[in-house]
């Protein structure tokens, strides 16, 4: 079953979210967890590039009540196609923003005692009290109440009226699921700040500090709530070792606008940096930098043209990519191309690309946010 949200046939390319899988996922990961721990969808940077408001939607009838965003504009999204949903805004939301998020119910991280002391007086002028998690930095180095000091000034934060303090989270740098685990070390480091805020407050606190590798590899962590990101959308859990197994929810396809039979020794692309060594048919790809495919691909990725891997050849340009179909190819200008997918028995996905790029999937996927170009699939897994 399918619904086209865009015309794929004048559309350079288009991704295709499968909520079948999707639902799997959601599923499986549901599964696995402590049946006290609550699923908390993170859903920022448009849902990976998946749609946010497709995938809040489809969490949502899931059963999915807790959602993460990084950005207060991502949770105004979420609270339009979910109204009912707890949102949490996991960065630093700016106090011009909490009027709004105490009009929609939204929850927003405290990231230390400056940015809480602010949120608080930007409560107290709207007249009301703004619900906050606070943030603690265990060793990501970013964002949060620093480790060594955080039990007494993530205390402070009760001492805000116009602070309603109803949780607590960290965020892991690095999770291996090892012996060494660095990971181990950070929740070592957070235990005691949520002791400290939690007998200061004379209650319990919602505490969450997994992401979608602790979720894999450390049941004991799921506390009240998880936070899976990339595993959600089918990456860094698909291997049979670990605790659940999720698949792929994007493709992404695009057209053959020129199929070209040329000889040995010609040049293609900028620069001429790939120079044919035998006859071959070149497809010209309508996709390129601008649409997402990066640049680091040029002469290392893999497009999958007529159900076979097809090497991109010469540089990846703004608008197109040059694939070598192989001297034998039968393909012919508008025939389908997948640049992540799959397509008769071949595959290639956003991790695997992404290794060819030096990167990591979630650049490849980000990179697809905001595409209006959307076709959503419902296949049986």
């Amino acid at each position: 079953m399918q619904d086209n949200e865009a015309d794929t046939e004048s559309a350079a390319s288009w991704v295709e979210v499968d909520l079948g899988a999707l639902r799997d996922n959601l599923r499986a990961l549901r599964a696995a967890l402590d049946p006290r721990a609550e699923l908390i969808a993170v859903v920022k940077a448009d849902a990976y590039g998946h749609g946010a408001t497709l995938v809040a939607r489809t969490a949502a009838a899931e059963g999915i009540r807790r959602f993460a965003v990084a950005h207060p504009q991502e949770a105004e999204t979420v609270r339009a196609a979910v109204p009912a949903a707890d949102i949490l805004v996991i960065g630093a939301a700016p106090p011009s923003f909490v009027p709004q998020a105490i009009e929609r119910g939204i929850t927003l991280a405290a990231a230390d005692l400056e940015h809480a002391r602010a949120l608080d007086a930007a409560a107290r002028r709207a007249g009301g009290r703004v619900a906050v998690h606070a943030k603690v930095d265990t060793g990501m180095g970013r964002l949060g109440f620093a480790w060594e000091t955080a039990d007494d000034e993530a205390g402070r934060l009760l001492d805000l009226p116009g602070l309603d303090v109803r949780g607590v989270f960290t965020h892991f740098a690095s999770v291996t699921g090892g012996a060494d685990d660095p990971a181990v070390r950070q929740m070592e480091r957070f235990w005691p700040v949520v002791a400290a805020l939690e007998a200061r407050a004379g209650r319990r606190l919602f505490r969450h500090a997994s992401n979608s590798a602790a979720c894999l590899w450390h049941p004991e962590w799921d506390l009240d709530g998880v936070r899976p990101g990339i595993a959600l959308y089918g990456y860094g859990a698909r291997e049979p070792t670990g605790r659940f197994q999720t698949r792929p929810v994007l493709q992404w396809k695009t057209r053959i606008a020129q199929v070209r039979r040329v000889p040995a020794g010609f040049p293609v692309g900028y620069d001429s940096t790939y120079v044919t060594p035998a006859p071959t048919a070149l497809a010209v790809l309508a996709a390129g930098y601008a649409d997402g495919y990066l640049r680091a691909l040029s002469g290392r990725g893999i497009v999958l043209i007529g159900g076979r891997r097809c090497p991109v050849r010469g540089r990846v340009s703004m608008n197109w990519i040059t694939a070598d179909a192989g001297p034998d190819a039968r393909v012919a200008a508008g025939d389908e191309a997948v640049l992540i997918g799959r397509q008769g028995g071949a595959e290639i996905w956003a991790d695997e690309l992404a290794a060819l790029a030096g990167t990591i999937s979630y650049e490849l996927l980000t990179n697809l946010r905001g595409a209006t170009d959307r076709r959503i699939m419902d296949c049986p897994g």
